[in-house]
């Protein structure tokens, strides 16, 4: 179930102070998946236990899903993992900026809320703002992996960044889509739409050598 919050609401556009890698993770030299939108956390508890020599954060504006993915994570003693509560198009930037060059090697934006509504769809999660700071801040050939089961919701997401240009797609030899999960770990939405068999629209974008822009 989709728990909307408005992210444009003041009490969400308050600058958070996300503490640095070396107070998060045991390890603070290893390479970094940021999770966008971590929800219940499964996605990232799993790959933690799979890959002890990467660093997973997850963000979430949902204070409520990361109090109870943090219970989880401590629970299984998940040191290269961390769940934490912020808007991202608001404090990420800063966090981003107290990385290691080239540490910031994989960014997963999966099943974000739609704001249907065209008034709305200035909440979506992915904004160009947003796709700047991850651009600026991301190692070249680092992945951006996208997924929904709503397709305005992922052809909007890409419009996004095709216009950028910092990213191209990754070639799937002539399939629109990705049939899979690349990383083999899967959110709580995902299964439950492969459980429905509901379709899910799914692309993979690799940081290329363009330079941010200052416009």
């Amino acid at each position: 179930m989709r728990q909307h919050v408005n992210p444009l609401s003041q009490f969400f556009q308050l600058p958070l102070a996300l503490p640095s890698k070396s107070i998060l993770f045991k390890d603070s030299l290893y390479p970094i998946h940021l999770d966008i939108g971590s929800a219940k956390g499964e996605f990232l508890i799993e790959l933690a236990s799979k890959y002890p020599k990467w660093n997973f954060l997850g963000l979430e504006i949902r204070e409520p899903l990361v109090n109870s993915s943090e219970r989880k994570r401590k629970k299984l003693e998940l040191h290269n993992l961390k769940f934490l509560y912020c808007n991202v198009n608001v404090s990420l930037d800063e966090w981003l900026s107290g990385l290691d060059y080239d540490q910031l090697k994989r960014v997963s934006i999966q099943f974000p809320d739609p704001w249907f509504k065209r008034k709305h769809m200035k909440r979506r999660v992915l904004q160009k703002s947003l796709l700047n700071s991850i651009a600026r801040y991301m190692c070249k050939d680092g992945e951006l992996f996208i997924q929904s089961d709503i397709f305005n919701l992922i052809s909007s997401m890409m419009d996004v960044i095709d216009t950028s240009t910092y990213f191209d797609r990754k070639d799937l030899q002539g399939l629109k889509w990705l049939n899979k999960n690349p990383y083999k770990a899967y959110t709580d939405r995902e299964l439950f739409v492969i459980k429905k068999n509901l379709p899910i629209y799914r692309a993979m974008y690799i940081r290329n050598s363009t330079s941010l822009s200052t416009n």
